[in-house]
């Protein structure tokens, strides 16, 4: 696929995977709308919607920068009109704006089971929900969700209920719509097979040994690149993980992905 004018809607694109894709997809030409919240400098993270979108400039594409919080429906509305505006329409949406929180029934604070629910499912659905009228008019539309496979385990309940909950809502998302719009737009779902190197993993307890155990986020964007690249209508209702889309490519070399090339690589959540 030639993505060059292509237009590419990513929440949460200011930092870490959402930024990683935006880039990839930057330097194939392609329109790339920066959906996140950060607009002033944060204290403890890297990067606002404004830094990110000059660095896709910079890589080739086109940059639009809306402040949006996927909480609330009319931001992201105005985000969706704001990118058809500027751009002419939307050809793929990247639903990968998510919070986390690794806590038990008993840790977990209405208040943050509020939040990952908001964002992660909520948000998920009502991004796709607002880009899904313009996706119809594109030639090749592409959903694509940062969730898990669906896997109704015990183990991956247990330890952070809440937070399966919420990602797993993001993938049920994928396998409804993938039925819905069968033949009209992909959905699919992607998934690091190892932790990958963003803000929210070095902020972890032992997060900086957990980084220095992880990929960068740079696979998950080739991956999509590639998912991306196939044709919507025989590439939907799939829990893909990143290293196998790869290897399908016959791209099997990914030691230049890791932080640190030989380091023993920690497995993420949910594989």
């Amino acid at each position: 696929m030639n993505f060059k004018g292509k237009t590419v809607f990513i929440t949460g694109a200011s930092r870490g995977i959402g930024k990683a894709i935006g880039l990839r997809l930057a330097r194939e030409g392609a329109n790339i709308v920066i959906a996140a919240k950060t607009a002033e400098p944060h204290p403890k993270l890297e990067g606002t919607i404004f830094t990110a979108a000059t660095e896709m400039e910079q890589a080739g594409g086109k940059a639009l920068p809306v402040v949006v919080d996927v909480r609330d429906e009319a931001s992201v509305k105005a985000a969706v009109a704001k990118a058809v505006e500027t751009f002419g329409g939307i050809d793929i949406c990247v639903n990968n704006a998510s919070a986390i929180q690794l806590t038990g029934t008993l840790m977990t604070q209405m208040k943050r089971f509020d939040l990952m629910h908001q964002v992660n499912t909520r948000g998920t659905f009502m991004v796709s929900q607002a880009c899904i009228p313009h996706l119809r008019k594109a030639e090749n539309p592409h959903v694509l969700n940062l969730s898990p496979p669906l896997t109704m385990d015990t183990k991956w309940f247990a330890p952070h209920v809440a937070y399966t909950m919420a990602k797993y809502g993001m993938s049920m998302c994928v396998l409804g719509m993938a039925g819905e719009f069968k033949g009209k737009i992909a959905f699919n779902a992607l998934w690091p097979r190892t932790t990958i190197a963003t803000a929210a993993v070095g902020n972890m307890p032992g997060g900086d040994q957990l980084v220095k155990k992880s990929r960068k986020p740079e696979i998950m964007a080739d991956a999509a690149y590639h998912i991306f690249s196939k044709d919507y209508r025989e590439c939907t209702g799939n829990f893909f993980i990143d290293d196998d889309v790869l290897a399908a490519e016959g791209i099997t070399g990914l030691d230049h992905y890791a932080v640190e090339p030989g380091a023993e690589l920690a497995p993420d959540f949910f594989l």
